[in-house]
């Protein structure tokens, strides 16, 4: 009996035959469950608790709009659909869990009352879909603005701009933005004053240099403490799902380097294994370990940009130029291989767009033999520095349960001492084939978690040295028909292969119905494509569970009863890109 025959059985046993409305097989072989509105709460919850491996990570809820959706497959009737992954860490598996709702703008029950984290993620169905969470404390617009007409993850939603009129700020628009902007306390449940004291609101941002880009944060203070944070996101919202329905598979890549726009190809990458696991791809063992070299380095890249950054929210100038210098190095290389810098777009469907370059590897190595005695230095200038530890060592901590609790992957998590990578535990991408340690932490606090980045990075430059010593010869690409576009030394042979690069590139393939989600480690936590084929040129539905997007959430939690300086040593500490937060 397979797992989801299993879990299927076990939660018709508990909750009688009619909870389980069907099941569902998948490309990426996750149990796949569709469950009725009336059981869906009390089966998420003994998911949750159930023994002896309980889904305690609320992984990502979203929703998908059915209506235009041609291959179903039997699954249940629905308009829209509401779909639940969860998560067992200790158990190191997942479970898909999935709900029906009909009706042009369906309600269904809200789950905040089992996973406080789902707030957001259902305020962000309810925006993009219009679909109502009934029990949801607070149901608002979190990505749009207030005044935005219609949901624009629907299918009926214009995608292109050429498809809407345009636009004209009137007055009364005007007027309207800016009364939007006005905080009220009593629309978020908090008080202008207690019994002893009145409190102050105080707004940080959208425009401040501790938010590293467009971020409201509205302090509730009581004198210096903070009582209360509620974040205001959305500004860099551009539609990254949206357009991964009207751009072609191989077409929508370039769009996935923007989301944390400094991790480069690491963002490729879980979007291309989804693909791939959906098209029945399989990777050439060369192909497989430039992919792995490439996102080790940019991890590097990532860490470098935090390390600047973050010594210099706490008061230190000349570490930030250090580490861009160094970053300047790195980038030196991925110019060199891929003929970009920040945003390369080199991945492909299949494997990469193109072979190493000869004397790659001098370069290479010489960065790997270059960066450790910088290390070093930033470990003392930075790491030992007695201002920089005063401003982390026990500010922001939080513990395992309350990391999972909240949707915490990646360093953040390890910082609390619990081991989960995803390079270890779910190996992509031939991961497992070399060997380095997962640095862990203990009290997960600020601190903690700038440690575990250091020490990240070194692992990542043992990655790094392994590939350069242990590259395998042969393709970089795979033979795949689907694969897009073809290896550029098969066009010129004969007019089949070209006509086949031409429609590769011009229409894209055509991937299987289907749907399919593998997460991976990126540098700021976990992040995967949940994605569902129709058997088009185009994703029906693409979904992108970003780290930062959780961690954001926790802000408030971990920041009371801290001060404001405390709150931009937090906020730094968490690593966040307001691409990867707002997608």
């Amino acid at each position: 009996m397979d797992d989801q025959q299993s879990i299927s059985n076990l939660l018709k046993g508990k909750f009688g035959e009619n909870s389980i409305l069907s099941e569902q097989h998948t490309a990426d072989a996750t149990p796949t469950l569709w469950v009725g509105q009336e059981h869906i709460r009390e089966v998420l919850r003994f998911l949750k608790n159930k023994q002896p491996h309980p889904y305690h990570l609320l992984y990502d809820l979203c929703g998908i709009d059915e209506r235009k959706r041609t291959k179903r497959n039997g699954q249940p009737a629905a308009d829209f659909t509401v779909v639940y992954h969860l998560t067992s860490l200790d158990g190191n598996e997942d479970i898909r869990i999935k709900t029906p709702a009909t009706g042009e703008f369906p309600s269904v029950f809200s789950i905040t009352s089992i996973w406080p984290m789902a707030n957001w993620y259902e305020r962000e169905v309810y925006d993009m879909f219009g679909i109502t969470f009934t029990g949801h404390p607070n149901l608002r617009r979190i990505l749009m603005p207030a005044s935005w007409i219609g949901h624009p993850l629907r299918k009926e939603h214009p995608a292109r701009a050429t498809e809407l009129g345009p636009f004209v700020l009137t007055d009364q628009m005007r007027e309207l933005e800016e009364a939007d902007l006005q905080f009220k306390p009593e629309d978020w449940g908090l008080k202008s004053h207690s019994e002893n004291t009145d409190f102050m609101f105080l707004n940080i941002g959208p425009q401040h240099p501790g938010t590293h880009g467009l971020l409201r944060l509205v302090l509730q203070l009581d004198g210096e403490d903070i009582v209360n944070v509620v974040p205001d996101i959305g500004f860099h919202h551009r539609g990254a799902e949206k357009m991964g329905e009207r751009q072609t598979w191989h077409k929508y890549i370039p769009y996935t380097d923007r989301i944390d726009y400094l991790s480069g190809v690491m963002n490729n990458l879980p979007y291309l294994l989804s693909v791939e696991k959906m098209a029945g791809i399989e990777i050439p063992d060369r192909a497989k370990v430039i992919r792995i070299m490439m996102t080790e380095l940019f991890r590097i890249i990532s860490h470098l940009v935090w390390l600047g950054t973050y010594a210099q929210d706490l008061g230190q100038l000349s570490p930030v130029f250090f580490a861009f210098n160094d970053r300047e190095h790195a980038f030196d290389i991925v110019s060199a291989i891929t003929g970009g810098r920040m945003h390369p777009n080199w991945f492909r469907i299949g494997g990469v767009a193109d072979d190493l370059p000869i004397g790659w590897e001098k370069p290479m190595q010489d960065f790997v033999n270059y960066l450790p005695k910088r290390l070093m230095e930033y470990d003392k200038v930075v790491m030992r520095n007695s201002i920089f530890k005063a401003r982390t060592v026990g500010i922001g901590a939080y513990t395992t349960e309350e990391a999972i609790e909240w949707g915490v992957t990646g360093p953040g998590l390890r910082a609390t001492g619990y081991n989960f990578d995803y390079r270890k535990k779910r190996p992509y991408s031939g991961i497992d084939q070399f060997e380095f340690e997962i640095p862990l932490g203990k009290n997960g606090d600020c601190y903690d978690r700038s440690l575990l980045r250091m020490e990240e990075m070194r692992q990542s430059l043992r990655i790094i040295q392994q590939c350069i010593n242990q590259m395998p010869a042969g393709h970089y690409k795979s033979d795949h028909p689907l694969t897009t576009p073809p290896r550029k030394e098969k066009t010129m042979y004969d007019i089949e292969t070209l006509i086949t690069h031409f429609l590769s590139v011009t229409w894209g393939p055509v991937i299987p119905a289907g749907e399919a989600m593998v997460p991976i480690e990126g540098a700021k936590g976990s992040n995967g494509y949940y994605l569902v084929s129709d058997g088009g040129t185009s994703s029906y539905r693409t979904r992108i569970r970003t780290p930062s997007f959780p961690h954001m959430q926790m802000v408030p939690l971990i920041s009371k009863s801290y001060t404001i300086p405390d709150l931009l040593a937090i906020l730094g500490a968490m690593d966040f890109v307001l691409a990867d937060l707002d997608r």
